[in-house]
């Protein structure tokens, strides 16, 4: 059994695919052979206050010696490198994207994050992430040796084959945090275009981690007359959210950069018909099942949104292949036993 701790920076039941990883890997990683203890760090990464900065350190200094620590890179990418390599454990990062290619960042700040995550990679023994996309991001612009980065594909749950809403109309679904990132703001402006058609949208997601765009959001979708017809349902509990999967027809999201996407598998295991865009991992993630347009391309997204809407075989030939292509997914078990396998190559690089 190979014992660790897992660093993670805020509330664990945050529902955000990090946080939703966090909760995965703990689950199963006594399975994996892998002692995995929860750290919870202070809240406010990747803008940490002085004061939760230097309790952080605090907590993870008084961490068991010798262990491994793996920092979930909310919270990793702001850390001083000298304060990773003064660890009682050899430092593991666990970057599910890089903090400097958040959207609505600006270049001051980017540059700023950018330098700092650069340099608390090349102060951790070994890199985790969630995609393929991201691992090759991280060894070209971050200059994180090849040989130090494991991939470890987020698990997808089964899910029983959604039902859909039964009509009229279709009925629309995003999963994501109200942050520019995410994209609503374009399927809003997508979805302006198409109000001769018969749809409606519930966007399921917290508005805490950026207060100001989701009241930009709010204020958008009123502007353009769509609030009777687009609900900001907020953040669903994994019962709620069950749910809104099985009574949907049509899964949306369109965000500008993901690392990886468990949103949209968790669409495609309830057989669901995906359209999103081509940023970052999503295109790894779905597969090669899901439609893809090219982000911020609202003419694009409106056209695909018009003819899924309007074609109801389409959607089910949709559907059918990103079901199909769920049934390969990686489940927990397997992310865990990744991950246990890049702490056991960390601790054996830290021993040579």
């Amino acid at each position: 059994m190979i014992a660790a701790t897992l660093a993670v920076p805020g509330a664990l039941a945050m529902p955000t695919g990090g946080y939703g990883y966090a909760r995965g890997l703990l689950a199963e990683a006594g399975g994996a052979g892998l002692e995995l203890a929860h750290l919870a760090l202070p809240g406010g990464f990747p803008r940490p206050t002085a004061r939760a900065l230097a309790e952080a350190e605090r907590r993870l200094m008084a961490a068991p010696a010798g262990r491994p620590i793996v920092i979930d890179g909310l919270a990793l990418g702001v850390l001083p490198a000298a304060m990773l390599r003064g660890l009682p454990g050899p430092a593991v990062a666990l970057c599910h994207h890089p903090l400097a290619l958040e959207t609505g960042l600006g270049a001051a700040e980017a540059a700023r994050l950018r330098e700092s995550e650069r340099a608390a990679l090349g102060a951790s023994a070994a890199v985790i992430t969630s995609s393929n996309a991201t691992a090759r991001i991280l060894i070209a612009e971050f200059g994180v040796p090849e040989d130090r980065v494991s991939v470890a594909i987020p698990g997808t749950d089964p899910a029983a084959r959604a039902a859909g809403s039964g009509g009229p109309g279709v009925a629309l679904l995003a999963v994501g945090s109200l942050t520019p990132r995410k994209g609503h703001d374009v399927l809003i402006a997508a979805l302006e275009g198409l109000a001769h058609l018969d749809w409606r949208l519930t966007v399921a997601g917290p508005a805490d981690p950026d207060p100001a765009h989701a009241r930009v959001l709010a204020a958008q979708i009123q502007a353009v007359g769509l609030a009777e017809r687009v609900t900001l349902a907020g953040a669903l509990d994994k019962i709620a959210l069950d749910r809104a999967y099985r009574q949907a027809d049509l899964f949306v999201l369109v965000s500008r950069y993901e690392g990886f996407g468990m949103a949209y598998r968790e669409a495609m295991a309830h057989g669901l018909p995906v359209l999103g865009c081509r940023g970052g991992a999503v295109a790894e993630a779905t597969a090669g099942a899901a439609a893809l347009v090219p982000p911020d391309d609202v003419a694009a997204l409106r056209a695909a949104l018009a003819r899924l809407i309007g074609d109801g075989a389409a959607r089910a030939r949709l559907g059918a292949a990103c079901w199909q292509a769920a049934q390969g997914f990686a489940r927990w078990s397997d992310t865990a036993a990744a991950v246990a396998a890049a702490i056991q190559q960390a601790l054996r690089r830290v021993a040579a």
